[in-house]
């Protein structure tokens, strides 16, 4: 497969691993609503912020959408647009590497770009992702009137579409688009309602499917020039005669069609252009943001709310995981929240507290702008807001001493499988996984924070350790890996109890 080729290109590739893993702090004084709410708005570099979540998230979102700098070579006022295309390649790499981790198997993730980058990033997308993994190139049309100072103005924005499971298998969970009421009629009082009518043709040529069709005014009929009929002399007899689904337009004289009755109506295939009439424009998004912050000097080119409803129908259902990396005015999560889905937030201005939190405060009051009245939107839910805060690891690559065991077992688990934690944090059993277990002895966890306490390896923490396996899963014999602060049992119990010991800190190491 072509690769792309760029002055740091080894450097920049090998950014993501290097990244340190962060912990993520609550700021309870710009959270909203449900205390108890999963939605996240991060404030921080979107690149420390995405590898803080992977211990937790990855393979775990079902849709992200982002929209980064177009690289323009112009600046706005909330975040400098302005890269040479080397820094942007660098900037964009690492990010969708971690992106990538983090979705689910069958998650997709949707970029806006314009014409300056879009083709250099298919080819790192390609690269980065799978070229297998390529959808569509959804074509948006994001301007109508005329750019008078351009040689040819531009009127669309590109949408890259990825899916983890490929487009084939991906087609089978997205969501079709929902039927426009609009072609439907019922001029021959029809007793199973409106109906339109389609084609009775296909490409091509197909020897069975040649054949003459005699009209209700008796015309003989042939396929059209270049095609064939849409099915065999047979199956048409049937839908004429038995089904009642055959239509004859311009009083009989045209060509056979098939009526598609509204009731059976599943939905629409989304096509890869998108007007402005059905998902809106970059004026109408300002507008809308104009609406919530009466700012003069928004953001550059936002995005109406019916862009990112469309996204979000296809690609997602309620309950499922949104993250947006490059939130700005909080478009995406405004959405996501008034659709119900879940959602992640990551902006690294101060805007994540002067325009993100706001209008998400406002979601959450009930505003009525964007799609609010279309979704029936009347308020709810709540969101937490994070920023970011010390490594968990320190330069040598050891745990640091004040990470609680939460997040100190998010990492070990992760380490180990590759796979987000899932636990409260109750039990030094962190869970099974492919036939081994993993526990953590830290922090006090058995409620004992003594040097030779709780934190140890000893037949009496083991034997916890083993009730809670057997509790889980009884028939489990495979092997366990412990980690804690040192091991009492010798190196034959051990081996004879099929226990891996690994020493905190300094067997935790951050993962690479």
């Amino acid at each position: 497969m072509p690769t792309l080729h760029w002055l740091t290109r080894d450097e920049d590739t090998r950014a993501a691993r290097t990244v340190p893993y962060r912990l993520l702090q609550e700021d309870s004084s710009h959270s909203c609503g449900d205390p108890d709410s999963t939605n996240m708005l991060i404030q921080g570099d979107n690149l420390d912020a995405l590898k803080a979540l992977l211990p937790f998230y990855a393979g775990r979102v079902k849709c992200i959408y982002i929209d980064p700098p177009y690289n323009t070579r112009s600046a706005f006022q909330h975040y400098d647009d302005n890269l040479e295309h080397t820094q942007w390649l660098a900037m964009m790499w690492p990010r969708l590497e971690l992106l990538r981790d983090l979705l689910a198997e069958d998650g997709s993730i949707w970029v806006s770009i314009d014409d300056n980058e879009a083709h250099y990033l298919k080819v790192i997308m390609d690269e980065v992702f799978g070229r297998s993994r390529f959808v569509a190139n959804v074509v948006w049309q994001k301007r109508t009137s005329r750019e008078n100072r351009a040689a040819i103005g531009s009127a669309h924005d590109h949408l890259l579409l990825y899916a983890m499971a490929g487009d084939l298998r991906w087609k089978k969970t997205r969501n079709l688009l929902p039927d426009s009421d609009s072609g439907y009629s019922n001029p021959d009082n029809d007793e199973r309602g409106p109906w339109r009518s389609i084609p009775f043709s296909a490409q091509g040529f197909r020897k069975n499917q040649m054949y003459t069709i005699v009209s209700p005014i008796g015309l003989a009929l042939d396929p059209p020039k270049g095609r064939c009929w849409g099915a065999t002399e047979p199956e048409f007899i049937r839908l004429r005669d038995i089904e009642k689904r055959v239509y004859f337009p311009n009083d009989g004289s045209g060509r056979p069609r098939i009526k598609k009755f509204q009731s059976e109506e599943t939905g629409l295939v989304p096509m890869t252009w998108w007007d402005s009439a059905n998902f809106g424009d970059n004026q109408q998004a300002k507008k809308e943001n104009l609406s919530l912050f009466q700012d003069e000097e928004v953001f550059g080119t936002p995005k109406p709310e019916r862009l990112i409803e469309r996204i979000l129908h296809i690609a997602t259902n309620p309950g499922d995981l949104v993250l947006d990396s490059f939130l700005g005015s909080g478009t995406t999560a405004a959405v996501a929240h008034k659709m119900g889905r879940r959602y992640i937030g990551v902006e690294m201005g101060d805007h994540a507290v002067t325009h993100c939190a706001p209008r998400l405060r406002k979601v959450i009051e009930g505003e009525q702008g964007g799609i609010s009245t279309s979704v029936g939107w009347q308020g709810g839910g709540g969101f937490r807001f994070y920023r970011l805060g010390p490594p968990v690891f320190d330069e040598h690559g050891h745990v640091r001493e004040d990470i609680r065991f939460p997040t100190l077992a998010a990492h070990v688990w992760f380490s180990e499988t590759n796979a987000p934690w899932k636990g409260k944090g109750k039990s030094p059993l962190l869970g099974l996984h492919d036939g081994k277990g993993y526990a953590l002895l830290y922090n006090g966890i058995l409620g004992d924070r003594r040097p030779d306490g709780g934190n140890v390896l000893t037949r009496a923490t083991l034997q916890i350790i083993r009730e809670a396996v057997a509790k889980k899963a009884p028939s489990f014999d495979g092997p366990l890996t412990v980690y804690g602060e040192q091991s009492r049992l010798g190196p034959s119990t051990l081996a004879r109890e099929n226990v891996t010991f690994k020493q905190t800190p300094y067997d935790v190491k951050a993962r690479r």
